[in-house]
């Protein structure tokens, strides 16, 4: 290894010699380290050739960040460039923190929008609302400009002031806020409680820093408020983060010194081994891990690993299938290079990576490992799982599908904008469990969708439409015009029928922005996990004991028998 490092060090020193237009001789390297030589001095020369001789004036800067993002596109999708211009929001990626005001914003007509206050932040202390219009920032207009923008304008370091103008619903006129920019931490378990009088419920939505410590937190307060039976732990559409933050979740609930996940790279310095170091919170307590197609990455590693050890039953979807391990590497003038360093192998030894990005097809896409690729493994009682594609849940559930109206209806803030109106109008409503969406209030709703003349199409519309128009140019149309007719009327929505139809959905979803308005992102947290099947199905589990210890691959025969003697 350390004749490695040497070698690479001085294979660097000749390339910099290289490039400064010194001769090196004599030196005798591998085929591999001359081709590195050779391209990148051919890439110099390139370069400088095309900065002086070039038609028009050229941007370095841009030329060179082009061409690095071109290569890693050669790689895979999680290998990138991290100018110094995105440190900010690479940190905030990491730790979840940022310094701002502590709030979600979006695109609204011309303006942004307050989306959404975090609790006990700047923006809610100072009693911004959500569908507040962002008019300008410290009296710089914001029309039109990039949400990113925006942002940029509102972020900056805790303790320093901003001014925002606003415009608000039912107020005449645009007012000012200056509000005092603080250090916004994003929580990893946006929520926790109780489902049922007897299992507990917590959602953890990211592994940034302490995402451990924010699970742990939940768990033992709900063991000691409530005495649960059975934890129900949520990362459906958990993207992941850091590696040792899911080894750390998983060490709550198995024993200290246990292998977690392993990493293997082509450098030996990312073989690692990784285990959990910590006192457990508890080993027997009745498990269940909620995943979806979106659950990535440490979301993986946690649910893997626990369904590798049987501590716990999984449910959802097959997970996306992202088994490597990025690391961060400093380059000049502060950049960084987030590069993949190895892959990972949970406790069966299986790895779970999806895609085989070492080999492309000759369109150059990704494809899936084939199934003649993929190996069976055994978890800790024997029971059969495979690799090459993401964690299999132990119990795969089909997850709802929301129909295209009720997306329309979100998508173009329909949803939102009376959710606005409504809390201008009422300075409270009762806690989350008790407030519904009454047939007097959706009726509103329906009255106010009408007035706003909401339009939308179908895919079928849509479909139909490129149908008819491929016709007309092939000259088809007119032999079938009576069919296509009656095929339109019949396809044709009407919004008052679909407003009736699809009244379950869409409440549910105007329940949880009203309660946003009131109680945050916890209570409409705790309002979206209402009347969910995969949840429903996580407890109907964990109440019986005796399928829960069964799907694990335990025999209950003999655990009842070794009880009773």
């Amino acid at each position: 290894m350390k004749n490695y490092r040497v070698k690479r060090i001085l294979v660097i020193f000749i390339i910099l010699l290289v490039l400064s237009g010194s001769s090196v001789i004599f030196i005798s390297f591998s085929n591999d380290d001359f081709k590195l030589v050779k391209s990148l001095e051919i890439y110099y020369s390139l370069f400088r050739e095309l900065n002086l001789f070039y038609v028009d004036e050229t941007d370095p800067e841009k030329l060179v960040e082009s061409s690095i993002e071109g290569m890693l596109e050669e790689l895979d999708p999680y290998t990138s460039f991290i100018p110094e211009s995105e440190q900010e929001n690479f940190n905030f990626m990491t730790t979840g923190q940022y310094g701002g005001i502590g709030a979600l914003i979006r695109r609204s007509g011309d303006y942004a929008i307050i989306a959404e206050p975090y609790y006990d932040f700047p923006a809610a202390k100072n009693n911004l609302r959500a569908g507040d219009t962002i008019v300008a920032i410290d009296g710089i207009s914001m029309k039109e400009k990039e949400i990113t923008n925006i942002s940029d304008h509102l972020k900056g370091t805790p303790g320093t002031p901003v001014r925002i103008t606003l415009r608000r619903i039912g107020v005449k006129g645009e007012f000012e806020k200056t509000l005092i920019r603080e250090r916004i931490t994003i929580n990893n378990v946006p929520y926790y409680g109780m489902i049922s009088e007897q299992i507990g419920y917590v959602r953890l939505s990211n592994f940034t820093t302490d995402a451990a410590k924010e699970v742990k937190n939940a768990v033992l307060e709900l063991k000691r408020k409530y005495k649960p039976v059975g934890i129900i732990l949520d990362v459906r559409g958990n993207p992941g983060g850091l590696l040792i933050e899911s080894v750390d979740v998983a060490n709550l609930f198995i024993e200290y010194g246990q292998e977690i996940v392993i990493t293997k790279g082509r450098v030996d310095q990312w073989d690692y081994t990784y285990k959990t170091r910590g006192i457990p919170v508890d080993t027997e307590i009745p498990v269940v891990v909620l995943v979806s197609r979106s659950s990535a990455s440490a979301s993986e590693i946690l649910a893997g690993s626990m369904q590798d050890l049987d501590r716990g039953v999984i449910i959802g979807q097959r997970t996306y299938g992202k088994g490597l391990v990025q690391t961060t590497r400093n380059l000049a003038y502060n950049s960084k290079l987030k590069v993949t360093t190895a892959k990972y192998y949970i406790p069966s030894g299986r790895c779970i990576q999806a895609l085989d990005y070492s080999t492309r097809n000759e369109d150059g896409s990704v494809g899936a490992i084939p199934d003649s690729l993929i190996s069976e493994y055994q978890t800790k009682n024997g029971r059969k799982v495979y690799d090459g594609g993401g964690i299999l849940p132990d119990i795969i559930t089909t997850p709802g599908n929301v129909s295209q109206f009720t997306i329309s209806l979100f998508t173009q803030n329909i949803i939102f904008d009376f959710a606005t109106i409504y809390a201008s109008c009422h300075d409270s409503i009762l806690p989350v469990k008790d407030f519904v969406i009454s047939d007097e209030l959706y009726a509103e709703f329906m009255a106010y969708v009408i007035d706003r003349n909401f339009t939308y199409s179908t895919r079928s519309e849509d479909n139909l439409k490129k149908l008819i128009e491929s016709s007309r140019q092939e000259k088809y149309y007119e032999l079938a015009a009576d069919e296509f007719a009656a095929l339109e009327k019949k396809l044709a929505h009407d919004n008052e029928k679909d407003l009736n139809h699809f009244r379950d959905e869409i409440a549910r979803l105007l329940k949880q922005e009203i309660v946003l308005r009131y109680y945050y992102q916890w209570g409409s947290m705790e309002a979206a996990i209402e009347n969910d099947p995969e949840i429903e199905k996580a407890v109907e589990v964990l109440k019986n004991n005796d399928d829960y210890l069964s799907i694990l691959g335990y025999q209950t025969e003999k655990i009842h028998a070794s009880l009773t003697e």
